[in-house]
């Protein structure tokens, strides 16, 4: 059994749809379980949708409309008969969407956003089943929130890995062509849950986990894990293998390619995770697995831009000791900053975190009350790990160094 993932933009248009067919034809859609994103950036259109019905009503069903001529023009593209059967389940589904926005009574934006925002990949996978069909690879649609079950935490639910896996194995039948939606779930009440953006990759990792997947497949417009991000690097390099350590490190430093919780249930059955080009599929991508930390041995770059960079240092040049820094950090936790760097000494303390919930200000109020406070924002945050001297040379060039850390295998250096 394998299990892939298709992102949006690997299925943005028609011809993305049919690359994802030439793809399963190339690599074998045999005894597959394919998790498949709304296409494009229909997510974000979907954002705008929950939007416009809590902001600006008036605009609610342009925003709709917008969303289903992408997807008509798309159906166009690949049925001749605009009297398929796909055209008539996907206006079902936005009659469904219309039908919610009528009836719903909850004033709770993420209750009603997670009721929304699944539409695109419910309408993406039935798309493309449908077109599987069509061209004579038979395929099974798959509704995953009959058998993902999660808590009622909206916009970033918890799986119940009981209940998930003893509907896996009982509901789904794994003998053949399965073609399910990522990011989403269901709570105890049958209402749909989402997993947090990007969690597409995630609901590939739990259905691998439960299966007893021989592998996880991603597949993306890169030829796979690359040692840094080509937008902000130059001269990047493909990664051919990373351990499940190595990559939960490069994770939780802000690499994006794998989403952090992705790892997690696939190392602890030690199930490969491969990363492929969807435009060369016979190309080896890279191999997150039990094995080397990194081949090749590279330094690996990794940049948080926008982020905050305070200082802070006591009024009366006491020692910062537990006490203060247990105060600083009940703070960070009450504004819902996420710290990515600390450092200290004697009398100061830094950290560089991310101002996520725009709670800056607030918090800055704060800390003046008691600690001599210099913030920096618009900083940039930079981690190397496996650095060398020429990296971190290289790195600094041109650049004002606000804060250096290194330990055994990383360095983080925040610029202005």
């Amino acid at each position: 059994m394998r299990v892939y993932k298709f992102g949006g933009a690997s299925v943005k248009d028609a011809n993305g749809v049919k690359n994802l067919a030439k793809v399963l034809q190339t690599t074998g859609h045999e005894k597959a379980l394919v998790v498949i994103s709304a296409m494009g950036k229909t997510t974000n259109s979907m954002e705008l949708v929950v939007k416009n019905y809590f902001e600006n009503k008036d605009d609610l069903q342009s925003a709709i409309h917008d969303v289903i001529k992408y997807h008509n023009d798309i159906l166009v593209d690949l049925f001749e008969n605009n009297r398929h059967q796909v055209f008539v389940d996907v206006k079902a589904f936005f009659d469904e969407l219309n039908a919610f926005f009528k009836s719903n009574k909850s004033p709770d934006y993420n209750y009603v956003y997670d009721q929304v925002i699944g539409y695109g990949e419910l309408i993406s996978t039935t798309i493309i089943s449908h077109y599987l069909n069509e061209i004579g690879l038979k395929s099974n649609w798959v509704d995953v929130r009959e058998l993902l079950k999660t808590d009622s935490y909206y916009r970033r639910s918890n799986v119940n890995w009981e209940a998930t896996q003893e509907n896996i194995s009982t509901k789904l039948n794994a003998n053949v062509l399965n073609i399910t939606q990522g990011f989403l779930g269901s709570d105890a009440n049958n209402f749909t849950t989402t997993l947090g953006r990007e969690g597409s990759d995630y609901t590939a990792a739990i259905f691998a986990y439960c299966l007893n997947a021989n592998s996880v497949t991603i597949w993306k417009d890169v030829p796979g894990v690359l040692n840094a991000d080509p937008r902000y690097f130059d001269n990047t390099q493909l990664l051919h293998q990373i351990s499940y350590r190595e990559a939960i490190e490069l994770a939780f430093y802000g690499a994006s390619v794998i989403h952090p919780k992705t790892l997690q249930p696939l190392q602890r059955k030690e199930i490969p995770l491969y990363v492929k080009s969807f435009l060369n599929p016979e190309e080896a991508g890279t191999c997150v697995s039990k094995g080397q930390a990194l081949v090749p041995e590279i330094p690996c770059f990794i940049v948080k831009k926008n982020q905050v960079l305070i200082s802070l240092s006591s009024l009366d040049f006491s020692y910062i000791m537990e006490e203060n820094i247990s105060e600083i950090f009940s703070l960070l936790h009450l504004y819902k900053m996420k710290v990515d760097v600390i450092q200290n000494s004697a009398i100061s303390f830094s950290v560089c975190i991310e101002n996520l919930y725009d709670n800056l200000e607030k918090l800055l109020q704060h800390l003046k009350a008691k600690f001599n406070v210099t913030c920096n924002d618009n900083v940039s945050l930079y981690t190397i790990r496996h650095y060398n001297d020429d990296a971190i040379q290289e790195l600094e060039k041109g650049k004002t160094v606000l804060l250096k850390q290194l330990t055994q295998g990383t360095v983080q250096i925040v610029t202005k």
